[in-house]
């Protein structure tokens, strides 16, 4: 199939209107008319129905999404990768998650540069479902998520487990700070803590939040391994009696794709996670 037409399918499903993704992509209405009734009659059913607002998906227009957003990114994908950089014999591509990029990702990333250097490396840092979403599509090779898919055909390994623990800043405790670690962690903890199910500061990234507690206190909910150093020092400290609440990290990757290097990537990620370095994720700038 043309990528143009997926590419224009996904323009109109974006814009909701041919007319607006006619001047989005620079072509005439009646071309992006034409696309449209290639790709149906490719495909054999209808995917949008057309009024005076603009156009809306089918049923069988929102099935298209996922397998138009597969060719587009699994070809662009093809088009940062090849050819091949002299002097290597493949890729491998490598997500996590955005809390685990200091020092995991990076970590890890420097053991693949040293322990295979055959292999170029593509990192990825992004939310975890569109991870798992390229894992799917074979668009990376594996990711470092905290909410895995057991999806058909993918492997799911807890990698590490890890605890979130309520710590604050000795005598300014105050706000208290909520940090957003995911469905499964809201639910535990406004079950356990409804009083502070809402708060007047909140952050969706973890490493945001700890930096706002280390320069002006609070009161919140953090990865041990990442506190640590800070409970150390006396920094921070951990607050009595208040529930702590699982965080494992996963590896995830698609069986189908699963190779000796890969599983040579796999024994160098372990050997990270052994080795338990610094997890402070301090965003002190090198000047």
């Amino acid at each position: 199939m043309d990528l143009d037409l997926a590419r224009t399918f996904l323009e109109i499903a974006r814009c909701g209107s041919f007319i607006a993704a006619a001047e989005r992509l620079h072509v005439t209405q009646t071309a992006i008319t034409a696309r449209v009734q290639n790709l149906e009659g490719q495909l054999g059913c209808k995917l949008f129905v057309r009024n005076r607002a603009g156009a809306r998906l089918t049923a069988d227009g929102e099935a298209f999404v996922v397998y138009a957003n597969q060719l587009v990114q699994t070809w662009e994908a093809a088009q940062r990768d090849l050819p091949l950089l002299e002097g290597y014999r493949n890729v491998l591509h490598v997500g996590g998650e955005v809390s685990l990029c200091n020092p995991l990702m990076l970590s890890w990333v420097r053991r693949l540069r040293e322990g295979i250097p055959s292999h170029a490396i593509r990192a990825e840092v992004g939310d975890a479902q569109r991870l798992l979403r390229q894992v799917e599509l074979g668009v990376l090779d594996a990711a470092l998520v905290y909410q895995p898919a057991y999806w058909p055909g993918m492997q799911v390994e807890e990698l590490l487990e890890e605890k979130l623990i309520q710590i604050r800043a000795p005598g300014l405790a105050e706000p208290y700070v909520y940090i957003d670690w995911g469905d499964g962690f809201r639910r535990q903890h406004d079950a356990a803590l409804p009083d502070k199910a809402k708060a007047a500061l909140s952050f969706n990234l973890g490493p945001l939040a700890l930096q706002y507690i280390l320069e002006h206190g609070g009161t919140g909910y953090f990865r041990s391994r990442v506190v640590q150093s800070y409970l150390d020092s006396g920094v921070l400290e951990r607050v009595d009696k208040a529930p702590e609440f699982s965080y494992p990290t996963y590896l995830v990757y698609s069986r189908e794709r699963d190779s000796e290097v890969l599983q040579q990537a796999f024994v160098l990620l372990r050997e990270v996670v052994r080795a338990d370095s610094d997890w402070s994720q301090r965003w002190d700038p090198a000047i």
